[in-house]
């Protein structure tokens, strides 16, 4: 079974601004990637737009080190023409949810996980936040 869950960049911030109050669950599900009980993975526009937000909040050097850290840690997905077609095509409002949840499609993720669970409301994978996911009894951990 697979165990590749789609992290939203919200959670991502969490854990890098450390960001109260969602740092500990945020980092709860990062802790589970880094130890290999689940295959985090992370859409390449998130991985840029990860860098814009971090350099704003801080600077040019920390926003780096973010995204090498991310990039050490979770796969980077692709966003080519068939997520962009996707996306342009789905029934979410958001379009870059819509990317998030199209690359979750094309690498097989089993869930979503996100802070935004209205984001998602029309996704056919499950979409739960970080507290949900580590949490729950159903993932297929080692």
């Amino acid at each position: 079974m697979s165990r590749k869950v789609l992290i939203d960049i919200n959670v991502l911030l969490d854990v890098l601004a450390r960001r109260e109050p969602h740092y500990a669950a945020s980092a709860a599900l990062w802790a589970l990637v880094e130890t290999g009980s689940v295959d985090g993975l992370v859409s390449a526009t998130s991985i840029t737009t990860l860098y814009y937000l971090l350099r704003r909040a801080a600077n040019h050097t920390t926003a780096l080190r973010g995204i090498r850290l991310v990039r050490d840690i979770f796969k980077v997905l692709p966003v080519d023409r068939a997520v962009i077609d996707e996306a342009l095509a789905a029934p979410l409002l958001d379009f870059e949810d819509a990317v998030q949840y199209h690359c979750a499609l094309q690498a097989g993720a089993i869930a979503i996980v996100t802070r935004d669970l209205r984001h998602f409301q029309e996704c056919s994978v499950s979409v739960m936040t970080p507290e949900a996911f580590t949490n729950s009894k159903d993932w297929p951990m080692p």
